[in-house]
């Protein structure tokens, strides 16, 4: 069974974006660009909000063809248009070829369907599409940025019941902290 991942770059505070909106400051060097090409190279698929989806989908895909663009950014463009992607979002009306639109409705049973299908994982990216799949999640990574923004989105959603995480990883790379969690076992 495909795992479901959350990964974001998140403030030393928990935000993921700062009460403007601006998310700047999570911008990856060559360094940290370089991980999330070996992280995406993995994928079996990006699971997309629409927000985080009308960001990455009108770029990525351009930028394949740029033959200008540097060499990290460029292998992370071909690995993208590569990995199949799924837009939650009972807003949009048409997608281009290589997304599916699922609407929001629709979301546990697509979701469950695909963690079922191949057993590579699945990215998350998006807070909002994040809190309504919480309990499919099994595994958090946090980027997290030496910033204190002071408000904005948070990482982690409202809960309504405590939810036990185990590490499972940390590592420093680029001035920042990763950290990845993965749901802990009940009597862990």
């Amino acid at each position: 069974m495909a795992k479901v991942t959350y990964s974001m770059g998140v403030s030393l505070d928990g935000y993921i974006k700062d009460a403007d909106g601006n998310f700047d400051w999570t911008a990856p060097d060559e360094e940290l660009h370089r991980y999330y090409n070996e992280q995406t190279r993995e994928l079996q698929g990006f699971l997309f909000g629409r927000r985080v989806y009308e960001v990455m989908e009108p770029y990525w895909p351009e930028a394949a063809k740029d033959e200008t663009l540097g060499e990290v950014e460029a292998e992370f463009a071909r690995i993208y248009v590569g990995i199949p992607r799924f837009v939650f979002s009972d807003t949009l009306q048409e997608v281009p070829d290589g997304v599916k639109l699922v609407r929001r409705a629709e979301a546990v049973a697509e979701v469950t369907r695909l963690k079922e299908a191949d057993g590579r994982p699945l990215g998350i990216a998006g807070a909002g599409l994040a809190a309504s799949l919480f309990d499919l999640i099994d595994e958090f990574e946090l980027r997290v940025h030496p910033v204190l923004v002071g408000g904005g989105t948070p990482y982690f959603p409202a809960l309504r019941d405590q939810a036990d995480l185990r590490l499972v990883g940390s590592r420093t790379l680029s001035g920042l902290v990763l950290l990845r969690y993965e749901r802990a076992e009940v009597g862990s």
